[in-house]
Order: structure tokens, then C-alpha cells, then sequence
């Protein structure tokens, strides 16, 4: 989806169309989540700080974000796309993978499917997508991204919105990307690849593999010099269940204050216990992120003896985490975590845990107030202070 965040605001308020839009946090230590092409112009990306993009572009209308609307808009896209074949693969909100082999003989060529998928995506959403076509799944992600507008200080120019990459045209497609393109590649492999001459994918497969190898490593060098030459296949898995559900929160100020902290672990772990719900997973494994003033970050975990998906259960092993660490340097930011995920039906209740049947009926009745009140409407009464729902999800 192009700007999928700042599209679905624009259609749900014509007045911001044509206008510098940015969604994201609005605090002195907010991050950008996503920028409108004309706020793009002016050179504010994705996870850059909001202070920094309000100073490269003053004049752009700044939104909290409403992330449940654009799971609501999500769900939609995802039932235009399983219409076109079931085997689809979604990467986030705004994007997925989508194997059309099964569909040729129906609905035409690869060109033809990326064109009617665009097109209907935007009569029936308002909302413009970019399709990449190609025989992996590499080249394709590529191929939408060459498909999408481009921004810059002259404005923004519309882009091709396909792009159909065949399968003789694969590897001079691919060869001529920056090398950070290539998935596995990050900052330290880049620097790794950088310091041997090497800038793009074409570099990278022009090495022998054993030399690839003796840069970064034997897993990592024989899968970069497989994905160079398009020699992997990577199948498109239908309905991927995650593997791990977490949020975090980055503070507008440092605390120190224990009891502040605690409510904070209590308000991630409500929001991850409904994620987990929606979904209809549980997880045994509880991991607590905490960044402190001077950016150092730590980790802590706990594994659960029986998959949970409540928020109190969450709650009270992310603070016993949060006990072990001490915080008098101060708390930039907060993370909670689950992991080890399996089928949230299938929790077995325990004879000796009488109150575990109540919270799962308590949690199922908290998701259905959400569905159709809203998130907001229904939370933790310790989150609640001067009347207030302290809730920045």
C-alpha cells in the first residue's frame, strides 16, 4: 500500500488530500510511523523523530495515529486479496505476498492480475497500492517498491504501480540494487560487505561463495550468495502465525518511579493480551524490553508453565521481570513481549488455577466491548487516573 497510515486518514478526511501529512507520535521523543509524498518531499521518512520531520517541514498537519482503524482497513484489503487466491502471505497491515500461479488460467497473465487487483483495491477502499511481479518473493517486494510514486523537492511523481519483472530479466533486475537490499543484510553485514569493495547485489554475486562465506559467516554467506543469483524459493505461507506478539512505549520523559513503571507494564501487556486474543494465540514466554536515558538497552524473560493470553497473568510476570532491574538511571522506553505462541483455544485449564476460567471468560468479554465501542472504552481501572484512562495505545 503507498503510505498506507496517511491514505487512510486522507480518506476518512478529504480536506488533508494534497497536503504534507505525518502520523506518528507528537512528543518530543515521537517517531514518525508513516509521511504523506508531499511530506516526503521535504525529507521526512518512517522512523525518523517527530521533532526532527516537524523541523524539515513546519507547515505538515501531524496525527496521533489510529491503529485500529487501520487494522480495520487491513482486514478489508486482506478480503480483497484472498478473492484473487488463497495462498497469501501478509507481511504487516499494508503489505503481503500473493502466489497467483493457480489464478493465470482464470483471471489472465501476471500483468493483467497486478493491474485489476490494483484497480479494485482502490475502487473499493479509495486507497492505491503498488504490485510487484516477479518468480520470487525478493524480486517482487523490489519491483513494488520501483512501482511506487517517488518524492523529492521538485514534488512528487506518480509512479508505473506495477511493475512485472520475467523470469529472463530476473537477475539484471536484481543486480543492480543496493546490496542492503538483499534480506539478511544488515548494518553490521553491510559494513562487513562495504569494507570488501562490495556496494550492490551484483557485487555480492560476482564473489565465490567461499569468499562470501569468509566475510559473514557460512549460513549467512551461502543464503546471500543463493538469493543473489535467485536461486532460493521462498513459498508463499498462507496465514504465517507469528511469532512472537509485543508492544513497546518510548517515554516522553525518563522514569524512575517504580509504581509509574508498573502501571506502564500493565497497560503494554493489556495491549498484547488483546492482540493475542484476536488472534487467537497464547504464549508461554514473557519478554520485558527496557531502554534506559542513555540508550543502553537490556532484555528479561520468562517462560510460563502453561500458554497464557490475559493480561494479568502478563502483567504480573512482566513486573516480577521489571523487579530485577534496577531503574534509578531512568526509563526511556518499555517493552512487553510473548513468544512460544501456540492455539489460544487449546489452554489447558488447571484444577489448582480456579481463577483462570474466569479471566479467560473476562478476557473474551473485554475484546467483545472493544470490538464495538472501540478500544478505549473498556481497560484496567489502575490505568485510570484523574478520571482519565491513562491509554496511549
Amino acid at each position: 500500500m503507498d503510505a498506507f497510515f496517511v491514505a487512510v486518514e486522507v480518506g476518512d478526511d478529504p480536506t488533508l488530500a494534497n497536503r504534507p501529512v505525518v502520523v506518528g507520535g507528537a512528543g518530543p521523543r515521537g517517531v514518525v510511523a508513516a509521511a504523506s509524498y508531499e511530506a516526503r518531499a521535504f525529507g521526512v521518512s518512517s522512523a525518523m523523530p517527530s521533532a526532527s520531520a516537524r523541523r524539515l517541514c513546519p507547515h505538515a498537519v501531524f496525527l496521533p495515529g489510529r491503529h485500529a482503524r487501520y487494522r480495520e482497513v487491513s482486514a478489508e484489503l486482506h478480503a480483497i486479496l484472498v478473492e484473487v487466491t488463497p495462498l497469501v502471505e501478509g507481511v504487516s497491515l499494508d503489505e503481503a505476498f500473493l502466489d497467483v500461479t493457480g489464478a493465470l488460467r482464470r483471471l489472465g497473465d501476471r500483468r493483467s492480475i497486478a493491474v485489476a487487483l490494483r484497480e479494485r483495491v482502490q475502487g473499493q477502499l479509495g486507497l492505491w497500492c503498488s504490485v510487484g511481479v516477479a518468480p520470487r518473493k525478493l524480486t517482487a517486494k523490489l519491483a513494488s517498491e520501483a512501482a511506487k510514486p517517488r518524492a523529492s523537492r521538485q514534488g512528487v511523481r506518480r509512479g508505473s504501480g506495477v511493475v512485472v519483472v520475467e523470469p529472463g530479466e530476473e537477475l539484471g533486475f536484481l543486480h543492480a540494487h543496493p546490496v542492503e537490499a538483499l534480506w539478511g543484510v544488515g548494518p553490521v553485514t553491510l559494513a562487513r560487505l562495504q569494507r570488501r569493495g562490495v556496494r550492490t547485489i551484483g557485487d555480492v554475486a560476482a564473489l565465490p561463495e567461499a569468499a562470501l562465506v569468509g566475510v559473514v559467516g557460512a549460513a549467512l554467506g551461502r543464503s546471500l550468495h543463493a538469493r543473489s543469483w535467485a536461486l532460493t524459493d521462498d513459498p508463499v505461507v498462507p496465514d504465517a502465525q507469528p511469532r512472537s506478539v509485543s508492544h513497546e512505549e518510548t517515554f516522553a520523559v525518563d522514569h524512575r518511579d517504580r509504581s509509574v513503571l508498573d502501571r506502564e507494564v500493565l497497560r503494554l501487556a493489556d495491549g498484547v493480551a488483546g492482540r493475542l486474543r484476536r488472534a487467537g494465540l497464547a504464549g508461554r514466554r514473557v519478554q520485558l524490553k527496557v531502554r534506559f536515558a542513555d540508550f543502553r538497552t537490556i532484555t528479561r524473560s520468562a517462560t510460563c508453565p502453561e500458554p497464557m493470553d490475559d493480561a494479568a497473568t502478563l502483567a504480573q510476570v512482566g513486573r516480577e521481570l521489571l523487579a530485577s532491574v534496577d531503574v534509578t538511571p531512568g526509563v526511556r522506553l518499555l517493552g512487553v513481549g510473548v513468544s512460544q505462541l501456540s492455539d489460544g483455544s487449546c489452554i489447558q485449564l488447571r484444577l489448582d488455577d480456579g481463577g483462570r476460567a474466569a479471566r479467560t471468560r473476562a478476557g473474551a468479554a473485554i475484546e467483545e466491548v472493544r470490538r464495538r465501542f472501540g478500544d478505549a472504552a473498556i481497560g484496567p481501572a489502575s490505568l485510570v487516573a484523574g478520571g482519565q484512562r491513562s491509554d496511549q495505545r
